[in-house]
């Protein structure tokens, strides 16, 4: 049931999706790196993250990257094992990135007594680019919990680095934002009671506005039609979207009946369908 419901999705998103493509990456010398912890400085903090790069592209053309972000209290290993993004990337040719908060916990909302978490994500690119070979025009940041609403924050205030977001449990909106349109993917079940679908709990301000809010702040960004479609899917799986945004982008959210606060598996490979959204989504 769940291969089957992941390949009628995929499909659906993938038929959806912007048909735009940038051009082909040019080719360069590649070393694969499986699953190494790195150190850089940052701010000046000495930070770690985790780097893949798959076997199978040696050789082969510029890849994509994608940015993966743990929950509040996880680390980048533990991240890397729940996702299972370097495994769906050694088979689909991409690398990966998996980062640490300090403290276990991503500096979103922004506060200045705190590490500074955009200037460590800019710092791993830029150290990630110096040693690899990266298509900067396909980097792309995922995240579960608090790393969505850090994947979130990314969206707004990196989108001249990061081609596209999928948030999944936290989508969040920090506008207004500046720069171009991001295409959003954000994964939320209607039973989560850790970051509520309908928002405005006791989570100060971590977790005020609901997801469908935060949805049409990005929609309002992305300059989409105001009215919200939903697409043919059956249950417990609902598409919802803002249509028509502007430069190809877009604004979806895969909903979830019954679904708790966890990275799905059972309803849905969320790795898998967040992958093939960033697929169709090179920066423009």
């Amino acid at each position: 049931m769940l291969l089957t419901r992941t390949t009628a999705l995929l499909v659906l998103l993938c038929s959806l999706s912007a048909t735009g493509h940038a051009q082909a990456p040019a080719a360069c010398a590649l070393t694969p790196v499986q699953g190494e912890m790195r150190e850089l400085p940052s701010g000046g903090r000495q930070r770690i993250y985790r780097l893949f790069v798959p076997a199978s592209a040696a050789g082969q053309a510029r890849l994509p990257l994608v940015i993966d972000l743990h929950p509040s209290g996880g680390n980048a290993t533990a991240r890397a094992k729940e996702s299972g993004f370097e495994a769906l990337a050694a088979r689909e040719g991409f690398a990966v990135a998996t980062l640490q908060a300090e403290d276990s916990r991503w500096n979103v909302p922004v506060s200045s007594a705190r590490a500074d978490d955009l200037k460590y994500v800019i710092d791993v690119l830029d150290d990630i680019a110096a040693r690899t070979c990266i298509d900067p025009a396909r980097v792309y940041a995922t995240g579960f919990s608090g790393g969505a609403r850090m994947s979130s924050l990314l969206g707004c205030r990196l989108n001249d680095r990061i081609a596209a977001i999928a948030p999944v449990g936290g989508l969040r909106w920090f506008g207004p934002c500046g720069g171009r349109a991001v295409p959003v993917l954000a994964v939320h079940g209607l039973a989560d009671l850790t970051n509520p679908y309908e928002g405005h709990g006791d989570r100060g301000a971590e977790w005020v506005e609901s997801v469908p809010e935060a949805l049409a702040g990005w929609a309002m960004h992305n300059r989409c039609q105001p009215q919200l479609k939903q697409d043919a899917q059956p249950a417990p799986l609902a598409v919802v979207r803002y249509a028509g945004c502007s430069d190809g982008s877009e604004v979806r959210l895969l909903r979830v009946d019954r679904m708790g606060h966890v990275w799905p598996r059972a309803e849905v490979d969320a790795s898998a369908v967040v992958w093939q959204f960033f697929k169709a989504h090179p920066m423009r």
